[in-house]
């Protein structure tokens, strides 16, 4: 049989070469157009928590924040093992559940679990957050951001507001998690004897703040077959914002923050 095919294959040598060429011409086509995602689900279904905790040690990370979630999601239905890591700054929860579980349903079952995570975690804890369901034959990216000339504030807000969403629009990009850095914030620093003097409680200096920060809906008024919408805008934008917003009268004048 094989001394037949040889024979063949001598006496047609151009058509032997011509299926070749062919063949491969075709190889090259479909392993460039073919998807990548070809592989069977070798692992079992998994839910990703991501939590960030701006400041912690890894220690502490580990206890106050991790190890809640563990005990909240174990004893889950379907949960055949929880596996954690716990870094500075952010805590990372791999839910395994059996195989065969719909990962739609595993999802659902892990985000009922999170809200009774939260009231229990430490103040300034970031909420806890599922990862988007990616491929198996995904990547993870690690990126620096640094600078001579910006401050830790001005790095996290650039790559919160600008590179962050950048990175998302990006094709085949699953989520970007942003990790280390000071939080943009205004901080109001009360003045004991002032507040002492306005009679101005600490309580009341807070309220007035949060207030100070908001935009106040006024309906809709229609004219002459119009609809205009009033809208009270009192959101701070920049720290003079705040700084002009009224705290109280006293005696006919304006106290302001």
């Amino acid at each position: 049989m094989l001394n037949k095919i040889l024979s063949i294959s001598l006496h047609n040598r151009l058509l032997v070469l011509l299926g070749a060429v062919a063949l491969s011409v075709a190889g090259i086509y479909f392993a460039r157009t073919m998807n990548v995602d070809v592989f069977p689900d070798l692992t079992a279904p998994t839910v990703t928590i991501l939590t960030e905790a701006h400041g912690m040690e890894s220690e502490e990370v580990e206890k106050l924040v991790t190890y809640q979630l563990e005990t909240a999601l174990n004893g889950s239905p379907d949960v055949r093992r929880i596996r954690s890591s716990s870094a500075a700054g952010v805590s990372i929860v791999w839910v395994e559940f059996e195989w065969g579980t719909d990962i739609y349903r595993a999802r659902q079952i892990v985000s009922e679990r999170i809200p009774m995570v939260r009231e229990n975690l430490p103040e300034g804890i970031g909420a806890p957050t599922m990862a988007p369901i990616s491929s198996i034959m995904g990547e993870i990216m690690l990126l620096g951001v640094t600078s001579d000339s910006l401050s830790p504030m001005e790095l996290r807000t650039l790559s919160d507001w600008t590179i962050r969403p950048r990175i998302k629009a990006i094709g085949g990009i699953a989520n970007v998690v942003v990790i280390g850095g000071d939080y943009k914030q205004y901080q109001v620093f009360a003045n004991p004897e002032k507040m002492k003097h306005y009679d101005v409680g600490l309580n009341e200096l807070v309220e007035k703040v949060r207030e100070a920060n908001v935009n106040v809906p006024g309906g809709i008024v229609n004219q002459y077959g119009n609809q205009y919408i009033i809208k009270g805008s009192g959101r701070a934008y920049v720290l003079e914002d705040l700084q002009e917003a009224v705290l109280k009268q006293v005696n006919g004048q304006t106290i302001k923050i």
